[in-house]
């Protein structure tokens, strides 16, 4: 199973916590420059004209910010925000009782919109470039089609999974912004503001160490700067130390490069069972006994990004800075498929 501490992905019980620790306003946004500075052009440019925020899909892996940045969209275009998900709107009518309740300017956040149904997209179309609903009442003869005028409001949709959203949807937002993830230094600050937050000092090592293995992703720093405060308190100290850091870190069973078991089990599975690879992720999740989503969604896009993972054609397949990781031989295991392990 994978470490759940490493999930980039949002937690219920977790939201008070997340909340505190959120950035209000741009300039309070560590991280990502060029879509911090981008959106700081449009939306002044929009401002200055009096006019809403054109629709704007931001998208990238889970946990890098993209709620935090919807709802600082609402901020500093003075508007309110409405949010709800893609999965929640499951018939048109679903829909239509969000938009036909929105003020002029406000902004519609949706959550994994690649995940609406195509009976929910179809009416959204309209909605977006022309700011009317077209509704159909009633059945069979009787039915007769509605179309409702709307007030120019601002859609920011959100994405893990850009390949899924159809071509007609993603054409219709102006704005097009990918979140990257963070450099060690960019999660050394959040870490460091994080805890000024808290109440909670750290020292600087500490917040390096933290920050190097948080896997590239802000909620996953915060997050485990939460745990480690916890084993600097069974330790005895009023403060994050980086021996207090260290400890918390290898009890939670995250490495120097923010790997978890899962991971280290993944790259293991392809260089010890597949010869390093390649290897298709639907036979990879059988031997590993996982969700081919999970795979996808949470272990390889960060494996990919650090060097330990590669895509090929014919599968994916561990790469040379993988094998050092896990000291392993590159001819030596790759023999093991030959039988020539004793």
């Amino acid at each position: 199973m994978s470490n759940e501490v490493l999930r980039p992905g949002a937690v219920p019980e977790e939201e008070s916590f997340e909340e505190r620790l959120r950035p209000r306003r741009l300039g309070e946004f560590i991280g990502q420059e060029r879509l911090v500075s981008n959106l700081d052009v449009f939306m002044t440019a929009a401002r200055d004209r009096g006019e809403p925020l054109d629709h704007a899909l931001l998208f990238g892996p889970p946990g890098l910010g993209k709620t935090t940045l919807a709802r600082i969209i609402a901020t500093e275009m003075e508007a309110q925000i409405h949010t709800t998900s893609g999965p929640v709107l499951e018939k048109p009518g679903d829909l239509a009782g969000i938009v036909t309740n929105l003020q002029p300017g406000d902004v519609l956040f949706i959550d994994e919109i690649h995940r609406l149904s195509a009976a929910v997209e179809e009416i959204l179309y309209p909605a977006m470039e022309d700011f009317e609903l077209d509704l159909l009442i009633g059945q069979g003869p009787a039915a007769r089609s509605v179309r409702i005028g709307l007030p120019r409001f601002t859609l920011v949709g959100a994405t893990t999974r850009t390949g899924l959203l159809t071509a007609p949807l993603r054409d219709r937002f102006g704005i097009v912004q990918r979140l990257e993830f963070y450099p060690a230094t960019e999660l050394e600050q959040i870490v460091k503001r994080s805890a000024t937050i808290l109440g909670l000092p750290v020292a600087e090592d500490a917040a390096q160490e933290i920050a190097r293995r948080s896997r590239g992703t802000p909620r996953i720093s915060n997050r485990l700067l939460r745990r480690v405060r916890d084993f600097a308190h069974h330790l005895g100290s009023e403060s994050v130390t980086l021996e207090a850091a260290r400890y918390g870190l290898e009890q939670l069973e995250v490495d120097r490069y923010g790997l978890d078991s899962l991971d280290r089990r993944l790259l293991t599975t392809i260089i010890e069972i597949y010869g390093g690879g390649p290897v298709g992720l639907k036979a990879l999740a059988a031997s590993l006994g996982e969700d081919r989503g999970t795979l996808e969604d949470i272990n390889e896009p960060y494996l990919l990004q650090i060097g330990f993972l590669r895509r090929t054609p014919r599968g994916r397949a561990a790469t040379a800075r993988a094998f050092r990781h896990l000291g392993l031989s590159q001819e030596g295991e790759s023999s093991k498929l030959f039988g020539d392990e004793e």
